[in-house]
């Protein structure tokens, strides 16, 4: 896919608002000659617009959540095939004691 998609857009729109007022801020303190204090508000406004883009990557992006709601998880596939690959027998796979996700934990419930 050529170009940005709406995911980044969003992304980057949800960054922009919640950096907005601290860049507005450092740009602020800067000019009025506190350089301390506008090096950290501009520092801590770059971790914010990155926020959300963080945590996209973290979670999934969309495609992993249908692929998670629908049950189709290709996490999981690729999870049983290490556990076998690291000597897990399927008497462990099939009681349920390899290692899920948190999210995962809660749905079995």
């Amino acid at each position: 896919m050529k170009g940005p998609g709406i995911l980044w857009m969003l992304q980057t729109a949800a960054g922009f608002s919640l950096a907005g007022p601290l860049f507005f801020l450092a740009a602020n303190y800067l000019f009025a000659g506190r350089y301390a204090w506008g090096v950290s508000f501009l520092f801590f406004g770059l971790l914010v617009l990155y926020f959300p883009t963080y945590l996209v990557n973290r979670i999934g992006g969309p495609r992993a959540w249908v692929r998670r709601r629908l049950g189709r998880g290709g996490d999981d596939e690729a999870e049983d095939e290490s556990t076998a690959a690291d000597g897990g027998t399927d008497a462990d796979r099939s009681s349920g004691s390899n290692r899920g996700s948190a999210l995962e934990r809660l749905r079995s419930r």
